[in-house]
C-alpha cells in the first residue's frame, strides 16, 4: 500500500482563488486589505537572508491577491525599536494586520514582541490572547501553522471524534495549540514532549500521526500504524551528500508513505497552506475593519 499524498500546495491554491474574491469584494465595498510586517532579523547574514527572500516572496503572493504589502525593515533594531513599531501600527487606523519576521536579532524574546500586537491584528495568532482563546473556542486567530495541519487533516475526509490522534512536538505557537484544536473536534489526544517515554508504542495506536518536534526524519515507517494519517510539520535544513541544502520534514517519508493511508510531503504539504492561512486570516482582519464580518474565526472554511 502507497499513502495518497495531500497536496498542500493544491488546497493552498483553492484557498487563494477563494480569497482573492473575497478581496475584490471587500475594495469594492471601498476598504482596503494589507498586511504590514515588520522585518528586523539582526545582523547574521545566515539569518537575514533567508528572512528577507521569505518576506520579499510574501509580498509577491499578497500582491496577486491584491492585497497591499507594507515591509517594514528595520536594520539594527533593538527591542525598544521593534516594541515601538508594533505600537505605531496598533495605532494606526488604515492598519488592520500586522506580522513580525523571525527570526529576531539575538537577544530578543519573540514571546515579549508577539504579545504586544493588538490581538485584532494578530494575523499570525502569536499573541497569547489569541492562544488561549483557542482552548475556550472563543472567536479570533489561532496560530497559522496549526491551522493548517488541521486544514490538511480534514482533507482527507476523516472524521476526528473519537479518533486517536498523537502529536510528536509541544511548541506553544504549533504543538500545544494543535492537541488543543484536535481536542475541539473531539479527538482524543497525546501530546508527546521531549520527556515522553517510548513515542514510538504512542504513535503505533494512533489514528492520525503530527510530527511537530523538528528533528528531521524523527518518525519512521515502524512508528505507524498501517492505514494511519500522518502530516508532517517539521521543516529542517540538510546537507546532502552532494554538499546541497535541502528541506526536509520530521518524517522520513519515503517508508512511512508504504504504511500510511494518506501523508503530507515536506515541503509542499503544511508550508503552503500556513501562507493561505495567514492570507485569510489578513482578508478577515480587513472584513472586519470594513464593517463586512464581526467577530474571527479559526477554521478554514470559505468566506
Amino acid at each position: 500500500m502507497s499513502a495518497s499524498i495531500i497536496d498542500g500546495r493544491e488546497l493552498a491554491r483553492r484557498a487563494r482563488a477563494d480569497l482573492a474574491q473575497r478581496v475584490e469584494r471587500i475594495r469594492a465595498a471601498g476598504g482596503r486589505v494589507g498586511l504590514d510586517a515588520i522585518l528586523a532579523a539582526g545582523s547574521d547574514p545566515s539569518l537575514v537572508g533567508p528572512a528577507r527572500v521569505y518576506a520579499q516572496s510574501q509580498g509577491r503572493t499578497c500582491h496577486e491577491l491584491g492585497i497591499d504589502y507594507r515591509l517594514h525593515e528595520l536594520e539594527g533594531a533593538d527591542f525598544d525599536a521593534i516594541a515601538g513599531r508594533v505600537l505605531v501600527l496598533n495605532e494606526r487606523e488604515e492598519c488592520s494586520a500586522i506580522m513580525v519576521h523571525l527570526p529576531l536579532p539575538e537577544g530578543i524574546d519573540p514571546y515579549e514582541v508577539q504579545r504586544l500586537i493588538a490581538p485584532q491584528k494578530d494575523v499570525e495568532g502569536v499573541n497569547p490572547a489569541n492562544i488561549g482563546n483557542v482552548v475556550y473556542g472563543r472567536e479570533g486567530y489561532a496560530p497559522c501553522t496549526a491551522l493548517s495541519a488541521m486544514a490538511l487533516i480534514e482533507s482527507t475526509g476523516v472524521s476526528l471524534a473519537g479518533r486517536h490522534a498523537v502529536v510528536v512536538g509541544a511548541s506553544d505557537v504549533v504543538g500545544k495549540p494543535l492537541a488543543v484544536l484536535l481536542m475541539r473536534a473531539e479527538a482524543t489526544v497525546t501530546s508527546c514532549n521531549v520527556h515522553t517515554p517510548d513515542v514510538p508504542s504512542l504513535t503505533r495506536r494512533a489514528d492520525i500521526v503530527i510530527a511537530a518536534a523538528g528533528v528531521p526524519g524523527l518518525i519512521r515507517a515502524d512508528m505507524i500504524r498501517p492505514g494511519a494519517i500522518v502530516i508532517d510539520v517539521g521543516v529542517n535544513r540538510i546537507e546532502g551528500e552532494d554538499g546541497k541544502t535541502r528541506t526536509v520534514g520530521d518524517v522520513a517519508f519515503d517508508e512511512v508513505r508504504e504504511v500510511a493511508s494518506a501523508i503530507s510531503p515536506v515541503p509542499g504539504g503544511v508550508g503552503p497552506m500556513t501562507v493561505a492561512v495567514l492570507l485569510r486570516h489578513v482578508v478577515d482582519a480587513a472584513e472586519r475593519a470594513c464593517g463586512l464580518r464581526s467577530g474571527g474565526r479559526q477554521g478554514m472554511g470559505n468566506g
